[in-house]
């Protein structure tokens, strides 16, 4: 595979990409990659009570600042949560504006397997965009039945912690059971093992361009 310099993170909704690949975000950045995440929905109607519509938007940035993304490189809209399958063809004029204006070397998707439909419309779409691009696809395995990990990369303890670090700025979220630290810590462990290594992501590769 070429080199690649710039990277692109499609998030179907605040917080995928830091779940699936946040460490691999983590490494990259510190490695001098240009990175550039976007979120398609804040998730509006799935807020938990007590909490501003608004929150995933706000812990959106303040985690990927904790993850080295800068602020201008970060993108969300608000396409209502589950409701993706209604807007598929302005998701994709978005990722086609994307593609023209940012020429990624590399994009990360969620998987084609993942059964949430918001996930499923992200990795469709940008599968067809993205088709002359390596492409990756990263782990989310609450929505998965199953997953072919062709792809690990490793990381150190400092990725791993700015992974928890970006997970932890979702205050509104840590009632589900994916987002505690001993979790995301067993997850990565388990991965590294399978490449003799402390910690790694998995993803599997939809393209790769040589």
């Amino acid at each position: 595979m070429r080199d690649f310099k710039t990277v692109l993170a499609l998030s179907p909704h605040t917080d995928d990409v830091e779940l699936g690949a946040g460490g691999t975000l983590a490494r990259w950045i510190e490695e001098g990659k240009e990175v550039f995440y976007v979120a398609f929905s804040i998730a509006e109607k799935s807020v938990p009570e007590g909490f501003p519509q608004n929150i995933l938007e706000k812990e959106c940035r303040q985690a990927t600042k904790s993850l080295g993304l800068k602020g201008n490189d970060i993108s969300i809209y608000k396409f209502p949560v589950r409701d993706f399958p209604k807007f598929r063809q302005e998701i994709l004029e978005i990722m086609v504006s994307l593609r023209d204006k940012l020429e990624p070397d590399l994009v990360l998707v969620p998987s084609l397997r993942d059964i949430h439909q918001d996930h499923r419309i992200i990795a469709e779409e940008g599968r067809r965009v993205f088709k002359y691009t390596n492409l990756l696809a990263y782990e989310l395995p609450w929505n998965l039945f199953s997953f072919e990990a062709s792809c690990l990369i490793a990381l150190q303890r400092r990725h791993v912690d700015k992974k928890v670090e970006a997970i932890k700025c979702y205050q509104s979220q840590k009632h589900r059971n994916y987002t505690g630290e001993e979790f995301l810590s067993g997850w990565v462990r388990s991965r590294g093992i399978q490449i003799h290594t402390e910690y790694a992501e998995a993803f599997d590769v939809m393209r790769l361009v040589f």
